[in-house]
């Protein structure tokens, strides 16, 4: 074999022991890709639920007003039905249930209920009453009934009997120990004293209460 040939079969051998070189050296590395990490997941925290426990003990004060009349065997047993202000004191306890809160209480109204034309007023009301509520944080809608004691002046002759009342009312939390509210109620009180006559009553309250 020439030299010449031998010179060529060496420039074709070289290019082919580089190539099995870097084969065998492991080659070329492949690029290692790398995931970027995940953005965080913003999670929303639930909305607060407005409540606010509304057991315990309360008292306070009310100013309002009422209107009633009276019926004998469909005759108007007043010269115009007696209207005027109410102001009283109430005391109570409330449980809470969680959405369902029941109490009782007892409260006194006096009123200037009078009718001139035939001297007879009705000087107060006394209640015992339960509330039936819904706890819907700071405020407090509830139904009220019970029995009621009112109390006549008929002449300078007074009277009382025994009747019913039933109604709504709305209670607010102003603060921690403070509750303002407003409350209507319907009274009756049939056959009072014997008489024949039936006595109803509608009062408009508004109240504020300290919660023990």
């Amino acid at each position: 074999m020439n030299s010449s040939h031998t010179s060529r079969l060496a420039m074709i051998a070289l290019p082919l022991t580089l190539s099995a070189g870097l084969a065998t050296a492991g080659g070329i590395a492949e690029p290692v890709m790398t995931q970027a990490p995940a953005a965080p997941v913003a999670v929303m925290a639930p909305a607060p639920v407005m409540s606010s426990d509304w057991g315990g003990f309360y008292a306070g004060a009310s100013i309002g007003y009422g209107k009633a009349s009276g019926d004998n065997n469909g005759t108007d047993v007043f010269g115009s039905d007696p209207d005027g202000a109410l102001y009283g004191v109430h005391a109570g306890y409330n449980y809470d249930f969680g959405t369902f809160v029941l109490g009782g209480e007892l409260e006194y109204q006096a009123t200037d209920l009078k009718d001139a034309a035939t001297d007879v007023s009705i000087d107060g009301v006394a209640r015992a009453k339960i509330r039936a509520g819904y706890d819907a944080g700071n405020f407090m809608p509830y139904l009220a009934a019970g029995a009621a004691q009112g109390y006549l002046n008929d002449g300078g002759t007074k009277v009382d009997d025994t009747g019913y009342f039933y109604g709504a009312g709305v209670d607010y939390k102003v603060g921690q120990n403070i509750v303002v509210g407003a409350e209507v109620l319907q009274h009756q009180f049939d056959n009072f004293n014997d008489t024949g006559t039936d006595l109803d009553a509608t009062s408009a309250s508004l109240r504020v209460s300290y919660k023990f």
